[in-house]
């Protein structure tokens, strides 16, 4: 009787761990089972999500307004004041227009138009349209002088506006041959006369030769070759 007391004693402490671990297992059996975690979202390749990528791309855009792709053009009205000065600058531009093709129309004709001769010593010309023997006749002196110009005195740019005025103005007159004194030259460097080597190309070329029918040197007693007879166009 004594022995299985002693017997027991030993395996008693082996018994309650057993007893432990069983109801340990019990235990977790009863417990619910542990979900997985869930998988995290597909990222973009940059390590955003596409949703939140999209977002960021697309803030503060706002859509287009439709109604306003048509824009209403009003007529503009203009003032008495605004058409008055619009019709002043087209009728300058339309002049100066005009103003530019007569002069080369002039340039163009009067060279064309004139047949020139110059030995250096005498200087006579002509317009193709005009009759061989008037220009004899005015080379001989026959025709009345009807007014003079002399130029003595004058420089180039000078001597020509006088030139040029006096043949418009003598022509509208009605006059038809003027002497023009340019001298000869012979106080000028080189013993050349500045007007003397002009005054053909004036009478022949530009504007003033629409005055001019046709000019020679004049005969000793109107001053020779310091002086030049020039027959007028009838206006």
């Amino acid at each position: 009787m004594s022995k299985k007391k002693k017997k027991g004693a030993r395996g008693g402490p082996f018994e309650a761990l057993r007893g432990l671990k069983d109801e340990l297992a019990k235990a977790e059996e009863k417990a619910p089972a542990k979900k997985p975690p869930a998988p995290r979202p597909a990222k973009a390749a940059g390590g955003e999500d596409d949703a939140l990528l999209l977002h960021r791309l697309y803030a503060g855009v706002e859509p287009l307004d439709r109604s306003r792709e048509r824009v209403s053009v009003q007529p503009i009205e203009r003032t008495a004041a605004g058409r008055d000065a619009a019709a002043r600058a087209a009728e300058r531009a339309s002049a100066e227009a005009d103003a530019v093709r007569e002069h080369l129309r002039t340039l163009i004709e009067g060279q064309a138009r004139f047949e020139v001769t110059d030995d250096g010593a005498r200087v006579e010309g002509r317009r193709l349209d005009l009759p061989v023997d008037a220009l004899r006749r005015l080379r001989r002196g026959l025709l009345p002088i009807d007014a003079r110009l002399d130029l003595h005195g004058l420089g180039a740019k000078e001597a020509r506006t006088s030139l040029d005025a006096f043949l418009k103005a003598t022509r509208a007159r009605g006059e038809r041959c003027v002497l023009v004194i340019h001298g000869k030259g012979q106080h000028s460097p080189g013993g050349a006369g500045v007007l003397r080597g002009e005054i053909g190309a004036w009478l022949s070329q530009g504007a003033v030769s629409q005055c001019v029918a046709a000019f020679a040197t004049a005969r000793a007693d109107d001053g020779g070759e310091g002086a030049v007879y020039v027959l007028l166009r009838r206006p």
